[in-house]
């Protein structure tokens, strides 16, 4: 956990859980742009989504943040429910598809990952039907999925809490577990079992994939897709924080973060994240064009965020023996 920061002169304070390495430099276009000094709060622990939006809701009561810059869109929603977030209708959130935002306004999606499978493609074919047929075996022991207690597995569990109730999503993880899948640390990890070929295929998100491919590891991947056909599409979300101390500053920042120029920058990282909003697909990769039509057969993620804190605390006492 990073210490906590001094905000003292700041105009404007973020907290962001997106990955740093990607979020500084956009940061300080904005600082170049407008002239505020912003003062951002990162967390580097392995569940920084779950730890910022537990601060958020612990300083509800004397706000320290003016916006959160969420990798994660289910969290986000929960802050509706713990009256932390205040509605803001950004005049850029109208590029953006009704499904990844509010309808009140509470927050925005853009820029989004998609949980896919990672084939390891020396081992079996990158296809629908090998696949299905990889997930179908009596073992799964050459298959890995990330410990779901946070990031995007985590909200791959909420998702399909929504869709087969808690029971439902009980009766899948115990089946895989008793099939022997592999449980890693986190999706880099997932990454590099399938890789390095210890595993033929894993769940992970686009992001941790792409590290692989730009190593020009033997990998391809396929979305995840639900029963429905749906995709488990997970955008980055911002929203503006119920008493900011900086308000003005807090929405100027929040309309330049869905912008049309910041998707694009976000879709030409290294993370190749999928823009949301109309953009100018002749500045896109043809990686990201075939991401982006993924994307477009996303689940709404309302009733999902409803059911993650219940999926959180039966996840918890699993790990935990409690």
């Amino acid at each position: 956990m990073t210490t906590q920061p001094d905000h003292d002169g700041a105009q404007l304070v973020v907290y962001c859980a997106h990955d740093a390495t990607y979020a500084e430099q956009i940061i300080q276009r904005f600082e170049q742009e407008t002239g505020f000094k912003v003062d951002v709060r990162f967390d580097e622990e392995a569940n920084k989504s779950l730890g910022l939006t537990n601060l958020l809701i612990a300083e509800k009561s004397k706000p320290r943040c003016d916006v959160f810059w969420n990798n994660q869109t289910l969290g986000t929603i929960r802050l509706i429910s713990e009256g932390v977030l205040e509605p803001y209708d950004s005049p850029n959130a109208d590029r953006i598809p009704s499904a990844f935002r509010d309808e009140a306004g509470y927050w925005t999606g853009f820029a989004a990952r998609l949980r896919v499978y990672l084939v390891n493609t020396d081992k079996m074919p990158a296809t629908e039907d090998a696949i299905n047929a990889a997930m179908a075996r009596e073992s799964l022991n050459r298959v890995t999925i990330a410990q779901p207690l946070f990031g995007t597995t985590l909200s791959h569990y909420s998702v399909l809490a929504d869709q087969f109730g808690m029971e439902g999503l009980i009766e899948w993880h115990t089946d895989l577990h008793q099939r022997g899948i592999r449980e890693a640390r986190g999706n880099s990890m997932t990454k590099d079992l399938v890789a390095e070929g210890v595993c033929d295929l894993g769940f992970t998100d686009t992001d941790d994939a792409f590290v692989a491919i730009d190593a020009g590891q033997p990998v391809a991947m396929q979305p995840v897709r639900l029963s429905n056909g749906q995709v488990i599409c997970l955008p980055n979300s911002v929203a503006l924080i119920r008493g900011a101390p900086h308000p003005e500053a807090a929405k100027q920042f929040i309309d330049f973060l869905l912008s049309e120029e910041i998707e694009l920058l976000l879709a030409k990282s290294k993370a190749r994240q999928i823009p949301l909003g109309p953009v100018d697909e002749s500045k896109l990769s043809e990686e990201v064009i075939e991401l982006k039509a993924w994307a477009a057969d996303g689940v709404d993620l309302t009733k999902a965020a409803e059911a993650n804190q219940q999926v959180l605390d039966w996840l918890t006492a699993e790990h935990t023996g409690q």
